[in-house]
């Protein structure tokens, strides 16, 4: 079968959902949302709140945000912006910073790259660049640098816990980009929509270095098991906030009033759901467990995987063909996974398998994948 053209996401996510089986290609979460974020959803609704809400977010909800997302940084509600889901938020940032560039626009990233990151400059016409990591992981700062400076990037992107691979990036090492930037007049967006969910130590959020420079995304999606939701903000210096809202106002307009008013009830009530994301992070790390020890059997690969929803996996020596495994797993066993050429060109014998589900499933999963690779 010829490669499809669009999202390899979609596409795998969608045969499954037309034809049955196990869904491990998309990011959807196998979890219930809080049972008290539904309570609040149920009270909003029978307030009279169903109409446009301001357009740059329930006033409640962005002041939790800076507030308390945000930890003690001095952010206030006015470098906040609600968006339809994290995808809106880098869309609107990348649309802004492109408008505002003259000449030609060149956007960086780091490999294995999440498909907005690199699919946008497609969209625009524009430059990708993509940075490689050595054999241990690890970038080369000093070549970055002079990568930025002399090709004249404009726009960094940057997700830690990473997707595909759930690399948590150091603070040194956001801070090093940081400064990168800063000095050769780039922008960095650092998307955090991972961010709760990781293996060991907490990973570092920088938004004590959001300025005119810096802004961070994220979203409820995965922090409150609500992907449907569409709930997203982004963080930055006040100018950029008030011009990426002039924007949103012909793209987005509002994201809706109920979801906001529900989340900002909860997150008030809820500690910032420290007590769910708690038993989240328990569910997934359980999950990501057992799919990375059965592959380890198995005969796959994987890098060092430090957190968020997926296991980016090299397929066993007698495979080739990352596209072509995919769709053999699919069709044999009903497990859809997004082959690794979707995220990477150096990825083509890879995979990406999203372990956010109840560790049952997986299981059920992982042991129709070993029966595969047997056949």
């Amino acid at each position: 079968m010829n490669r499809p053209s669009g999202s390899l996401i979609s596409f795998m996510s969608n045969l499954v959902k037309a034809n049955g089986g196990i869904n491990c290609a998309q990011g959807i979460p196998g979890f219930e949302p809080p049972k008290e974020l539904i309570s609040e959803l149920v009270s909003a609704v029978q307030t009279p709140i169903h109409q446009y809400p301001a357009g740059n977010g329930n006033p409640k909800l962005r002041e939790l945000v800076s507030s308390g997302l945000c930890g003690n940084c001095g952010l206030k509600a006015e470098n906040v912006l609600v968006t339809n889901g994290a995808t809106e938020a880098i869309s609107l940032i990348y649309l802004y910073l492109r408008q505002k560039t003259a000449g030609a626009f060149t956007v960086m990233s780091f490999d294995p790259v999440y498909e907005s990151y690199a699919n946008l400059p497609k969209i625009y016409g524009d430059r990708f660049l993509c940075e490689y990591p050595d054999e241990s992981g690890s970038f080369d700062f000093d070549s970055i640098e002079n990568r930025v400076k002399n090709e004249k990037v404009n726009l960094i992107l940057l997700c830690s816990p990473g997707n595909p691979l759930g690399k948590i990036w150091k603070k040194e090492e956001i801070s090093r980009l940081y400064e990168i930037c800063k000095k050769c007049g780039a922008n960095l967006v650092f998307d955090a929509v991972y961010s709760d969910l990781y293996f060991g130590e907490k990973p570092y959020l920088p938004f004590e270095l959001v300025d005119e420079t810096l802004f961070v995304v994220s979203a409820f999606s995965k922090m409150l098991s609500i992907t449907g939701w569409r709930v997203g903000y982004i963080v930055g210096a006040t100018q950029h906030i008030e011009n990426l809202a002039k924007i949103h106002d012909y793209t987005g307009l509002c994201t809706p009033s109920v979801l906001q008013a529900a989340i900002a009830g909860y997150l008030e009530k809820n500690d910032f759901g420290s007590d769910y994301l708690a038993f989240l992070r328990g569910k997934v790390s359980v999950s990501f467990k057992i799919m990375h020890s059965a592959l380890e059997k198995s005969g796959f690969f994987m890098p060092s995987i430090d957190g968020g929803y997926f296991v980016w996996a090299k397929i066993p020596q007698k495979f080739d063909d990352g596209f072509k495994f995919a769709m053999d797993l699919y069709e044999s066993k009903k497990v859809g996974t997004v082959p690794g050429i979707h995220f990477s060109e150096k990825g083509n014998n890879f995979i990406r398998i999203s372990v956010a589900k109840d560790a049952a499933e997986i299981e059920e999963a992982a042991t129709r994948i070993a029966d595969f690779v047997k056949l």
